[in-house]
């Protein structure tokens, strides 16, 4: 008798809060805001066994894996999308300095007005990293709400015009599943702890 594989999981945290998210900006390579940091110390929260522990490779990712007590090895297809020369910037200023460009970006999964990547670029990314970890038993990445949008539509095989359908908080956990075929969503956005 052959024993049937364990179905392979993937675990993707979003990152603690940065300034950026409370400003409604466009992140640069910035700090986890320093209280947040002392709110995971004081939380308990065991990280499941994995084979594979991935961040992004900004700063707020690999922040937000040591706090949690991860140690975590730095993927670049896990990196947040280019912003490009919207990085650093508020959506406000955009909006009033290049209206066309943000609605574009917002409506038009192939624009890239700001000279970074397109959705399509992000989802394509994403997709082809997640084929590398379907024969992994056990994943865990710290990552961006960006990048996690983009695994839940690889995993629905949903069109890219979806990405902004989808709400990712900080510290929130996405489970993927992969049966040997397919992805699936098991949960997404669940509160890693009440803080």
């Amino acid at each position: 008798m052959k024993l049937q594989a364990l179905p392979g999981r993937l675990t993707l945290i979003s990152h603690a809060t940065t300034l950026a998210l409370r400003r409604a900006a466009f992140p640069l390579d910035e700090p986890v805001i320093d209280s947040e940091l002392e709110k995971i110390a004081v939380n308990t929260w065991t990280a499941p066994r994995a084979q594979h522990v991935w961040s992004g490779p900004e700063l707020r990712t690999l922040q937000t894996a040591k706090a949690l007590g991860l140690t975590s090895s730095a993927a670049v297809e896990l990196a947040d999308i280019n912003y490009g020369t919207w990085r650093g910037r508020e959506i406000d200023e955009i909006q009033a300095s290049d209206p066309e460009g943000l609605a574009a970006w917002l409506t038009d999964v192939d624009a890239a007005p700001h000279g970074g990547d397109s959705l399509v670029q992000l989802v394509a990314r994403v997709g082809h990293w997640m084929e590398n970890q379907a024969d992994a038993a056990h994943t865990i990445a710290v990552t961006h709400p960006a990048v996690i949008r983009a695994a839940i539509l690889c995993s629905l095989q949903a069109p890219a015009h979806s990405f902004w359908r989808i709400e990712i908080a900080p510290l929130s956990v996405t489970d993927l599943r992969f049966n040997g075929r397919l992805w699936t969503a098991r949960s997404t956005g669940c509160p890693l702890y009440r803080l």
